[in-house]
């Protein structure tokens, strides 16, 4: 029999989740592919995520303060909108998350071994995963030295790129509506880490006060750190150099004149990958664990660790799951497949979000609705592949959940005794 997970995570502990899997997937990811599509209305697209990743934000941490339990908006929509949707959205989560997480593991092997990417990151998968089953306090202390890390490396790139001035030389990249459409919803995959937040909703203390708070704040923050960043970078490289660089904030410290930075960078890039790859492997594993509790994934993973509090079943499937991706997947490729899923997850958080009273703490409804239009605005904005890829991931969990359906109902008519 499952036993609940504990409670130990405050305040600051939800805010270094949300940070540790924002900022290592943003910075050094997606960046380059958005200025790809929004050329220099760059800091446009920009906003335009934010201001979506904030309804979200809102929607998510006012049910997460009702249901505050493992799986997130898997949970609110089985309890506001009926068991399918919730079950698209946690299907979506899990598969989308599982490619970030290899996208991320990609990361850290392409900084610290290039060349031999793909071993090193596996290795970073098997030691994460590690740390993860020795419990979340552990994971959270991890956590909090790669966020310091990484944050103080990003300020030293701000400073290096806005003190230098604009170097680019010039070089433009053609945009329309559509393509800062397309870049806010590439650089929407940098802002999805504070679902992590709402995922570990069953061991978080006093939930209801403390998710309300922690979402918005890691928001905040990232946000803030972004707009320096893309102000940094484009003011060095410009949207030509920044939409094919490979190591944009490299290139960056180098074109300002700061080279003896550019080691700095890649330890901060390799830590900013760590700490991402950490967070998508603990909340990936929870959403796991609430579907496979609910028998919507195999039920042997609904299993919670006697010693340490942790679903270590769960968190091992997922940690294999992700080693298996790594030798799949392309870094740009994962971006768009991720950012699809993650924005129909968060487009049935709004809609959940919707049917929630006054004395429920509902938000205010324009900030739902902005939420939701948003959400399917820029999901299908997104590359043709990334779109097509997700519809078809979308289809085959509808059949699996159809086909659990009638399992389950062909159990429950069976005669007893």
């Amino acid at each position: 029999m499952t036993s609940g997970l504990t409670r130990r995570l405050g305040t600051t502990d939800a805010v270094v989740v949300g940070l540790g899997a924002m900022i290592g997937a943003g910075v050094f990811a997606a960046f380059a592919p958005a200025a790809a599509a929004a050329g220099s209305w760059l800091p446009l697209a920009l906003a335009i995520a934010g201001v979506v990743a904030y309804c979200n934000a809102i929607s998510s941490a006012r049910l997460a303060a009702i249901y505050p339990s493992s799986g997130g908006t898997y949970v609110y929509g089985r309890k506001r909108l009926g068991d399918l949707w919730g079950f698209l959205a946690g299907w979506g989560f899990v598969v989308g998350k599982t490619a970030s997480c290899a996208a991320m593991a990609l990361t850290f092997g392409a900084y610290v071994a290039p060349g031999h990417e793909k071993v090193f990151a596996v290795a970073a998968v098997a030691a994460l995963t590690g740390l993860n089953l020795a419990g979340v306090q552990k994971s959270m202390s991890a956590a909090r030295v790669i966020v310091a890390v990484v944050i103080a490396v990003l300020l030293a790139v701000v400073a290096a790129g806005l003190t230098a001035g604009a170097t680019s030389g010039g070089g433009t990249v053609p945009a329309d509506a559509w393509g800062v459409l397309r870049g806010a919803g590439l650089l929407f995959f940098a802002f999805a880490g504070y679902a992590r937040i709402a995922t570990l909703g069953e061991e978080v203390r006093d939930p209801q006060r403390t998710i309300p708070r922690a979402v918005p704040l890691a928001l905040g923050v990232t946000l803030v750190l972004y707009a320096l960043v893309a102000a940094a970078v484009l003011a060095v490289l410009g949207p030509a150099r920044l939409a094919v660089s490979a190591a944009p904030l490299a290139d960056t410290v180098i074109a300002a004149g700061a080279s003896w930075l550019t080691g700095v960078v890649r330890v901060g890039a390799a830590l900013a990958a760590l700490g991402a790859l950490l967070a998508l492997i603990l909340g990936v594993s929870r959403t796991t664990f609430a579907m496979a509790r609910e028998r919507h994934l195999p039920g042997a993973l609904d299993a919670v660790s006697a010693r340490h509090g942790v679903p270590h079943r769960a968190e091992v499937a997922v940690g294999l799951a992700v080693a298996a991706l790594v030798v799949l997947v392309d870094l740009r490729g994962a971006i768009g497949f991720s950012s699809f899923g993650v924005l129909v997850y968060y487009a049935v958080a709004n809609a959940c979000a919707l049917t929630l009273r006054r004395d429920e703490g509902a938000p205010r409804r324009p900030v739902p609705m902005v939420g939701l239009a948003g959400c399917l605005l820029l999901a299908v904005t997104l590359p043709r592949v990334s779109v097509l890829a997700g519809l078809a991931v979308f289809a085959v969990g509808a059949l699996v959940w159809l086909a659990g359906r009638r399992s389950r109902s062909s159990r429950d008519r069976r005669p007893q005794g």
